[in-house]
């Protein structure tokens, strides 16, 4: 199976040495999105404003691969606190309806940039 490197324009540049995505046949495989402002890289203040950013970060980064979050089969939800379950929810919800998701959430020690909530996903067509 041959495999495409995915760097969406509109998304934040990578914070280490790796791609927005991966397609491998139809599916797809992002690497974790924070909530950073694609404009100048810098994170938006409180897990709310994070998680929408960082759901918006992936459906850029899915938008550039030919796909769209009602692609996604599976997420990965990092928080650096998981008493913010609750708040994540909440956003999440808004943009993932209907046929939602299989999702892992997590506490993690630590996001990269001190990041409050990061977001990873699995698309398929």
């Amino acid at each position: 199976m041959k495999k495409e490197i995915i760097m969406a324009q509109n998304a934040p540049a990578a914070v280490g040495p790796y791609v927005h995505a991966v397609k491998a046949g139809d599916l797809i495989f992002t690497s974790g999105q924070l909530g950073l402002n694609p404009e100048n890289g810098t994170l938006l203040e409180g897990v709310e404003a994070q998680t929408e950013q960082a759901i918006k970060n992936l459906e850029c980064v899915l938008k550039a691969s030919g796909y769209s979050l009602s692609d996604v089969v599976k997420t990965t939800v990092f928080l650096a606190d998981i008493n913010d379950f609750g708040k994540v929810n909440e956003i999440y919800a808004k943009y993932f309806t209907g046929e939602t998701p299989a999702r892992s959430c997590v506490q993690v020690a630590a996001l990269p940039k001190n990041g409050l909530v990061e977001i990873e996903c699995v698309a398929v067509k």
